[in-house]
């Protein structure tokens, strides 16, 4: 097969490791429901249905560990970076009704993107099925979505505009966007002399409510869920930066606090002596923030840089590269910062743990970096000046990805059902990234008159839909790429039974063998996926999946509630 993209890694052909008879892939009493495909990964990547089939598997050799019924050997282990099983499979395609299953492990400690389950998808056509987990950190200052399921179909269709789903508060500019618990909520900076940045929960259309300002500062410039809580950083915002007039509110800002319901916020400690904190992430078991308020005339930056919550209201320094770090996401087992001071500090570092920092190098004529990525199991970030995307190949090595339109910065970025969108400054436009070194303009956000800067700064994934917020409207706008529906709750750890279904006109998810989300109605003439690309198991557009599978199956037809809460309790553990 010739790769596409060269975030792919060579490639390990295997015969079949043992031939096995078909697994309880399905319910006893089902008879009747024959897979097209089926792997029980029970020593071997075979497919049960056609034994002579043989996959093609990506990375270190494959390695077999206790499945979700405790049985050793019955289910194979990806490991995040490279592992990933392709399928010369006739999968599901055209206009057919189908239904995935299988068993997924999700592991307890986040230091990756969480990758994709399985797809089918050509990125130079855009057509095919994603089945993913989303998890976005460093979308400019937020981390947007946590462990949130997404089943999604496209034949290259995209909303003509963007919807406006109206302004939350007085924004003047939507700094935060997360998923919580079903819901989507917004950070925001008001700049009045009586106003705070306050959180808002989106109630649909056009509508918001206010969850409370936790704090008398402006902003709330970060959001991010972490332990089950939703936890937003405040800080003092100067919009002199985005040429607009300071806010008459000068309360200091530079603390965490945690969602306690309705407008009740707990405080979770102050970081440092500065004000401004730029972003939040969770990375191997601890939430992660950074301090980036400008230094002191001496230059000194003492307590700014990256910190790590240790519960209640203490905080420990982990240090600073030289320079201030803004953005923060995980990547392959290590945890990336954004520079945001110039020459050797304008680029993007890594955290090596204690005080220790490893620098990355500067994409081309990079002053700031602002933002990252997962896409195809690689590394990218957007930056300042040039307004380009960079990926990230090695220490001080990274591949122009292009310029997005006539655009100086880019912002917040962001996978969806597939494919990588990112924001830009100074006329918040989006665009829609096409592979080498092209970007689509999809639209322009804000088209405040009279100001230089415009931000199409933060984005997240609700409801099947794209959300981006904007600077100096303060409004957020939402698109639609194909076709999807999405689960708006964290997953969880742990071994997982999963179904997605295209029946007639409507996409529905089941997690446990209970639905948990359905699309809205489209057409399904207008959803014909015929494409060349071959099945991929583990990986996708958005990255490689690390964790367990076992009990993997297609079928040609949609299952009803009742075969997949059959397949659940006749698979999961005794």
């Amino acid at each position: 097969m010739r790769h596409l993209f060269s975030g792919l890694k060579a490639a390990l052909s295997l015969t079949p490791l043992l031939l096995i008879s078909a697994s309880t892939c399905f319910a006893a009493d089902s008879t009747d429901l024959k897979p097209a495909g089926q792997w029980d990964f029970n020593g071997g990547i075979e497919n049960r249905m056609e034994p002579s089939q043989k996959g093609v598997w990506h990375g270190a050799a494959p390695v077999f560990k206790e499945d979700q019924k405790g049985q050793a050997g019955s289910a194979i282990e990806f490991d995040g970076i490279g592992n990933w099983l392709e399928v010369p499979l006739d999968c599901p395609a055209g206009k057919e009704d189908f239904t995935i299953t299988g068993w997924f492990r999700i592991p307890e400690t986040i230091d990756d993107a969480a990758g994709d389950l399985l797809s089918l998808y050509d990125p130079k056509t855009r057509h095919g099925i994603n089945l993913t987990l989303q998890s976005f950190a460093g979308v400019a200052s937020g981390e947007s979505n946590k462990r949130n399921l997404l089943f999604g179909l496209d034949a290259d269709r995209l909303d003509p505009s963007w919807t406006d789903n109206g302004r939350p508060g007085n924004a003047v500019l939507v700094y935060a966007l997360a998923v919580f618990e079903g819901s989507l909520y917004a950070g925001t900076y008001e700049s009045g002399a009586e106003e705070a940045g306050t959180v808002y929960r989106y109630l649909g259309g056009d509508d918001w409510e206010s969850c409370g300002s936790p704090d008398q500062c402006n902003s709330v410039t970060s959001l991010c869920v972490f332990q089950g809580a939703l936890y937003a950083a405040v800080s003092t915002y100067n919009a002199q930066g985005s040429q607009l007039n300071r806010s008459e509110n000068t309360a200091m800002g530079g603390k965490v606090y945690r969602y306690d319901g309705g407008r009740k916020w707990i405080d979770c400690g102050r970081l440092g002596n500065a004000e401004y904190i730029f972003g939040l992430a969770e990375f191997d078991n601890h939430l992660y923030a950074t301090l980036i308020h400008s230094p002191n005339p001496s230059g000194d930056l003492t307590d700014l840089g990256l910190y790590r919550y240790e519960g209640a209201d203490q905080w420990t320094y982990c240090g600073n590269p030289g320079g201030r770090v803004c953005a923060i996401a995980p990547h392959n087992g290590k945890l990336y910062g954004s520079g945001y001071d110039g020459g050797n500090f304008g680029g993007v570092f890594r955290y090596e743990g204690d005080s220790k920092w490893t620098n990355c190098g500067v994409p081309g004529k990079t002053d700031q970096t602002y933002s990252f990525a997962n896409h195809w199991g690689d590394l990218y970030v957007g930056t300042w000046p040039e307004g380009k995307v960079y990926r990230y190949i090695d220490d001080g090595n990274w591949e122009d990805r292009g310029r997005l339109g006539e655009e100086m910065e880019v912002m917040g970025m962001s996978l969806y059902n597939g494919q990588l969108f990112a924001g830009t400054l100074p006329l918040a436009q989006v665009y829609r990234y096409l592979g080498g070194t092209t970007w689509s303009l999809t639209g322009q956000l804000d088209q405040t008159p009279d100001v230089k800067y415009r931000r199409a700064w933060t984005m997240a994934v609700f409801q099947g839909r794209l959300f981006c917020g904007t600077l100096p409207a303060g409004r957020v706008s939402s698109i639609e790429s194909g076709i999807a529906t999405t689960f708006d709750k964290d997953l969880g750890a742990g071994w997982k039974h999963i179904a997605a279904v295209r029946k007639d006109s409507l996409l529905h998810l089941y997690v446990n063998g209970a639905l948990v989300s359905s699309s809205h109605s489209f057409e399904p003439d207008q959803y014909d996926l015929g494409t060349l690309s071959p099945l991929r198991i583990g990986f996708g557009p958005q990255g490689h999946f690390k964790g367990s599978i076992s009990d993997l199956c297609i079928y040609r037809k949609p299952l009803d509630g009742k075969q997949i809460e059959d397949l659940y309790v006749s698979t999961m553990k005794k």
